[in-house]
């Protein structure tokens, strides 16, 4: 498949010589007020929410590739990132429809791929909730989103990546049961959304286990759900079900976990194109912040912050470059 030139520009934007995508998250809006708020004990305000993603974006974008911010505390930030970082942009509106079935997403009142891109994003970014499981009727309606979306981009000459986080509806989403069930649901959304139709340029998804679940693991908490070698291979079939360049996401592990996923999913013999990480690098300094101010939480940054994104780019040495999935050669033109 080849890229058109937009897409293509912005693709070589927010990722690294090597064509890997060593990104930072920092789009977290309903999730961080709630954390800051609980710290804090109070109400966060609008200055709060844009000085935290901004002291994130200035300490961390020098050691990663591009950051993902939402336009509406993110704006600020963005002008303070390294020049060596891409930016993307969250379409998206923060959670979802509780009032029926399907955790159904909605889009940003006042924005436009077209309004992304005119802010600076190089690409655009969309969270679905998503599950196979689901009925006929609900997915009919989050697969026409997603198409939607993707001609939206199409139009627009922007890459489109497509984050998906799974679910079960009334199940405890960290326990055993839906470990099991997890595999399955990451799986069969990266070979549906790999298709043609929907446009979506890089799958951004989950890791296919739940580490704590892996027998033999440092992260294993005491219950099996896999052995270590049928973990490895639920990262290869998952891996073999896109066929677009796919991306991890952290999903709010530790650092410690989120690495050693990672590792696993090296050691596996999958070929995954970067990681988009957000909360496994920054997460524990929200107390900081909360507590201790602005100084303090700049010095965290700079000390566990940086060595928690360093983490991560060790970990990405295992990672291959999206370049053969579009007939490019090399990062020339970054």
């Amino acid at each position: 498949m080849k890229l058109t030139p937009g897409k293509l520009a912005g693709l070589r934007n927010v990722s690294n010589e090597h064509g890997v995508i060593a990104a930072a998250a920092m789009d977290q809006r309903g999730s961080l007020q709630k954390s800051l708020g609980k710290e804090k004990g109070g109400e966060i305000s609008d200055a709060m929410m844009e000085e935290f993603k901004t002291l994130v974006t200035e300490v961390l974008t020098p050691h990663a590739s591009a950051i993902l911010l939402d336009p509406e505390w993110g704006l600020p930030a963005s002008k303070r990132r390294a020049k060596n970082a891409g930016l993307l942009l969250a379409y998206e509106k923060t959670g979802y429809d509780k009032t029926g079935p399907g955790r159904l997403g909605d889009l940003l009142d006042h924005w436009s791929a077209r309004r992304l891109k005119e802010a600076g994003a190089d690409c655009v970014k969309i969270l679905l909730y998503y599950t196979p499981f689901d009925p006929k009727d609900v997915n009919d309606k989050k697969h026409a989103w997603v198409e939607r979306i993707g001609d939206e981009c199409r139009a627009n000459d922007i890459p489109y990546f497509l984050e998906f986080v799974g679910y079960d509806e009334g199940a405890d989403e960290k326990g055993l049961e839906y470990a099991k069930k997890k595999p399955h649901i990451v799986t069969e959304s990266m070979r549906e959304f790999s298709k043609d139709r929907y446009g979506v340029d890089v799958l951004k998804v989950e890791v296919p286990i739940n580490m704590k679940f892996v027998e033999g693991t440092k992260s294993f908490a005491g219950q099996k759900a896999y052995t270590r070698k049928e973990a490895m291979q639920l990262f290869l079939d998952a891996a073999t079900a896109a066929t677009k360049p796919f991306i991890y996401l952290s999903a709010g592990v530790s650092n410690a976990e989120f690495n050693e996923s990672l590792a696993l999913a090296a050691e596996s013999g999958v070929k995954f194109n970067g990681v988009l990480c957000g909360r496994a690098t920054w997460k524990d300094g929200i107390a900081i912040y909360a507590e201790k101010g602005v100084g303090a939480f700049r010095d965290w940054l700079k000390s566990e912050g940086v060595k928690n994104i360093e983490n991560v780019n060790q970990s990405l040495q295992a990672a291959t470059s999206w370049f053969s999935h579009y007939g490019v050669e090399s990062a020339v033109g970054r």
